[in-house]
């Protein structure tokens, strides 16, 4: 269900805006994305795992937050993270 330490170097590497940027928004959203895609195919097989939905809905508010502050502040830079997870807004 969550993601391992190399995958999250990528990401990292990936969505980071200066180097060694780890809090930057996009770099968070990215991670929060891949955590809700790999919990979102758990609750696929456990449909009865509720702890973890309540994860899942609490990871998505906390991803949506983040997104609308960054449209606040940088309309730019959102629409670049939003296009490249691919998500729907």
């Amino acid at each position: 269900m969550s993601i391992t330490a190399v995958r999250k170097q990528e990401l990292i590497s990936e969505y980071a805006v200066n180097e060694g940027d780890t809090g930057s928004p996009e770099v968070q959203v990215a991670i929060l994305s891949e955590r809700i895609r790999n919990l979102t195919e758990h609750l696929k097989t456990h449909a009865k795992d509720f702890h973890s939905r309540r994860g899942l809905l609490m990871m998505v508010s906390k991803r949506r937050r983040l997104l609308d502050y960054l449209h606040k502040t940088k309309t730019g830079r959102y629409d670049t993270v939003v296009q490249r997870l691919g998500l729907r807004r």
